[in-house]
């Protein structure tokens, strides 16, 4: 019985036109980021479950997917466990590795297992694809790939600096409208204390982070709520006073603040607010104003607040309709990190990282027709023929194109010109060279645009000279 062929749930194929828009983006980012001097890693697909487990909290352990041990797998197994049905029990037993989560893991793995094979600071990128147990939904995969780069073991500020560059960089030249926010980890700290929430900060900086979602009188209410009205009424101060120039990052309000923290003691918020006027210096006395434009300090940020602890970005794409801008979607995120390599025993060491989101990148640049036409044509000319000697004319031609680094295809098989034009076509070939036994006698080609239409007979070193040009 014959198996009509399926994907597992969750999974994609891609075709040869989606790999090569794919490809594209992946290009774009390696580009810029090998500008500043990162290098690209790779890692198994596998790793131990025991490098894994414990990493990503419960539920993020449930949605790990395991791999069988080979061979006979349940042969040493007691089986009291087995007819306990516990799966946490007799995984570790039939289990021993699992598909890679995420590439942060691997990271710090990679970094603990070669530090002595690494030059520090260590700039690295990595594109690949990683796997969750998730259930799938619309934009939701089982198997998806993910972006990074990161510098491991440098504290400067150099760094966050650079990684917004690359931000701004990339964006503009995918052509993609976005808007990179930062803040701080530290800044956010200061504005509990402030608000007499330190000891409640997740609470409040997860309130903050509902200002897209929630009206101010909420917010407000919210923070009332988890400190005796003494949050909320100091938020409401702020939010009077300053919160408009600070979602722009306007330089007196940071500069009141800062005051504010110094006189309540909060050396970490003025930290923060350090971190956040250095970014904002360095780029306000840039030249390029279009992509300053994209960057903004805002006061609402707040993300990864369990690993990050110094500046954080999110990156959204704006939408323009008319005179209004919509912010939809994130396209990225990232931030300051400490402690990456001591899951694995390794000695202490920072990090700043930066991801972006490729398949809502895709998505957004597909919907907006920001692909470069052409983006799928790597054949230049095909070679169509009307018999087999035909053929065998063609064949010295077809590798002395080759051999110039010239991609070209000679259609393998007997077959109608319709048939040869439509192979032309739909692999949006740009030229075909046409032999017929005429063309052949004179030892020419009839050479076709495929895009206008036009046909001219020409020599073999004037289509050279033609697909070179192109």
């Amino acid at each position: 019985m014959k198996v009509k062929p399926s994907l597992p749930s969750g999974t994609r194929d891609f075709l040869p036109q989606e790999v090569a828009k794919r490809k594209y983006i992946f290009d774009t980012i390696k580009k810029v980021l090998e500008k500043y001097g990162f290098q690209e890693i790779e890692t198994p697909v596998l790793e131990n479950l025991s490098t894994l487990t414990g990493k990503y909290g419960e539920e993020g352990d449930q949605l790990l997917f395991k791999v069988l041990n080979s061979g006979d797998f349940l042969k040493d197994v007691d089986p009291t466990i087995l007819t306990a049905k516990d799966s946490k029990g007799i995984t570790p037993k039939i289990a021993e590795r699992g598909l890679r989560y995420d590439l942060t893991v691997p990271l710090a793995r990679y970094v603990v297992q070669h530090q002595n094979d690494l030059v520090f600071p260590f700039k690295r990128y990595h594109v690949a694809p990683v796997w969750r147990a998730d259930r799938p939904q619309k934009g939701r995969y089982r198997e998806f790939y993910q972006f990074d780069a990161d510098v491991i073991g440098s504290n400067s500020l150099l760094n966050e600096i650079e990684l917004t560059q690359i931000y701004l960089e990339v964006f503009q030249m995918l052509k993609i409208d976005v808007l990179v926010s930062y803040s701080s980890r530290k800044f956010l700290e200061g504005l509990a204390d402030y608000c007499f929430a330190k000891n409640e900060f997740t609470q409040f900086v997860t309130i903050l982070d509902k200002n897209d979602k929630i009206s101010q009188s909420e917010i407000i209410d919210q923070l009332n709520k988890i400190n005796s009205n003494k949050s909320g009424d100091r938020y409401k101060e702020l939010v009077n006073l300053f919160l408009e120039k600070l979602k722009v990052g306007n330089v007196e309000a940071l500069q009141w603040l800062n005051s504010v923290f110094l006189e309540i003691g909060s050396e970490v918020g003025s930290q923060g607010i350090s971190e956040i006027k250095t970014i904002g210096e360095y780029f306000s006395q840039t030249d390029n104003h279009e992509l300053n434009e994209q960057l903004q300090f805002y006061f609402y940020l707040a993300r990864g607040l369990n690993y990050y602890s110094g500046i954080i970005w999110e990156v959204k794409y704006l939408s323009k309709e008319g005179n209004e801008i919509n912010y939809l979607g994130s396209l990225g995120g990232g931030g300051r990190y400490a402690n990456l390599t001591e899951m694995f025993g390794g000695r202490d060491m920072s990090g700043v990282g930066i991801s972006f989101g490729v398949e809502r990148i895709y998505d957004i640049m597909k919907e907006l027709d920001l692909f470069p036409k052409n983006i799928t044509n790597s054949t230049r000319l095909l070679f169509v023929h009307f018999s087999e000697a035909n053929r065998d004319f063609c064949l010295p031609y077809l590798q002395k194109l080759r051999a110039a680094n010239i991609a070209c295809e000679l259609y393998p098989d007997k077959a109608k010109m319709e048939k040869q034009m439509k192979y032309a076509n739909a692999k949006d070939i740009p030229f075909v060279a046409i032999v017929g036994d005429e063309e052949m006698n004179q030892n020419l080609f009839m050479l076709k645009n495929m895009q206008t239409g036009e046909q001219r007979k020409v020599s073999f070193d004037e289509l050279k000279t033609v697909l070179t040009s192109i």
